[in-house]
Parts: structure tokens; C-alpha cells; sequence
């Protein structure tokens, strides 16, 4: 997929209001002295990400005055509180007519996934056929590319946080796996515990 027209485009999804975090929105933690959005659009953009869209949710008038993210384009989620399925939704959606080929699909609450892991599975995009998904240790996880035959699909089974864990597990055999857990640890920032994991 090199050309233009086949671009796979950065999906970060990052409207989530830290319900377990006492309602900090989690695009607005601090990593490494800046937000944490603008820290994983910069991995989507090392990765070779030149298209990013960025769904906000949780506080975004305050997420798009403290973060930079320049050349996002921000699509805001009204309906974030549903979960994460009504995030995916919005993003595939905002993606539609771009001429995107593919989207890689990360999460803004694992700061452990680098531009290392994500540039494997971006390299593994074929076609717009294309289901890839990063693994640790064999264990699906994040991120995730759906190439734009999918994006149909998985909109209308995401519900809920379930994202597209039932489109996924409905096309197992069609998903091409990328070990990435020598170079990455999956974790999540969900509760103040998690905390440590911010530098």
C-alpha cells in the first residue's frame, strides 16, 4: 500500500472520560511534560502515520486549548460516554471519502505501545483487505489496522466498549498477527494505580 491513495491513516481514539480516574479525561494526563494525546499522535506520526484523526469526547474544548495537535483533524464524539464502539464509529466514519486505504487504530491510554510496534503493523497492511493486529506474547492486542473494506462492518457492530472485538473474533481467521512484545508493553492507564506508568 504505497500509494497515495492507499494511505493508511492514524485513528486515535482518545474520548474517554477516566471514569476510574475520578473523571480525569484521559487524553489530558500528563506524559513527559505534555498531554497525553499529543504524546500518541506524535507515535502515530513517528510510526509513518501521515493522516491522524484524533476522537475527542471527555472535556474536548479543554483538550483542543492544552494539546497541540497541529495537523489532526478532531472529530468529537457527543455520544463518548456510550463507550468506546460509539469512538470507533466516528472516527471510521470521519474517514470515509478521504481515500484512505486503511485505518490503524490506537488507543490514547497505552503510552508502553511505541512507534516500533505500531510501524510493524502499519508495514504488514497489504490492501484494503487488510486485518492486522498487534500481539504480546501470541495475545491480540493493540494497535489494530482494519483496510477499508472493514470499516463498513465493524461500525455496525461496535457498540458499547466492546470496540470491534466481535468484528474481529467473527474475521479470526483473516487477521495477520504482529508480535510486537519485545518492543512494547500493553498496558492500560485505568486507574490511579496506573499512574506510575506516566513519566
Amino acid at each position: 500500500m504505497t500509494q497515495n491513495a492507499q494511505q493508511v491513516a492514524g485513528l486515535l481514539l482518545a474520548a474517554g472520560g477516566g471514569r476510574r480516574l475520578g473523571g480525569r479525561p484521559k487524553a489530558l494526563l500528563e506524559h513527559r511534560g505534555r498531554p497525553l494525546v499529543e504524546y500518541a499522535v506524535g507515535v502515530l506520526r513517528a510510526a509513518g502515520c501521515a493522516r491522524v484523526h484524533v476522537v475527542l469526547g471527555a472535556e474536548a474544548a479543554a483538550v483542543r486549548e492544552r494539546a497541540e495537535l497541529g495537523d489532526c483533524v478532531l472529530v468529537e464524539n457527543p455520544g463518548w460516554a456510550d463507550g468506546m464502539g460509539s469512538s470507533l464509529r466516528a472516527g471510521l466514519d470521519s474517514l470515509t471519502g478521504t481515500g484512505a486505504g486503511a485505518a490503524l487504530v490506537s488507543l490514547v491510554d497505552q503510552p508502553g505501545i511505541g512507534a516500533e510496534a505500531v510501524g510493524r503493523v502499519l508495514a504488514a497492511c497489504t490492501s484494503r483487505e487488510s486485518l492486522v493486529s498487534a500481539a504480546y506474547d501470541g495475545v491480540r492486542g493493540h494497535p489494530v489496522l482494519f483496510g477499508a473494506a472493514h470499516w463498513a462492518g465493524i461500525a455496525a457492530t461496535a457498540t458499547g466498549d466492546r470496540g470491534a472485538r466481535a468484528y474481529l473474533k467473527a474475521h479470526e481467521e483473516a487477521i495477520t498477527l504482529v508480535e510486537c512484545g519485545d518492543v512494547a508493553e500493553p498496558y492500560d492507564i485505568d486507574t490511579a494505580a496506573d499512574l506510575e506508568h506516566l513519566e
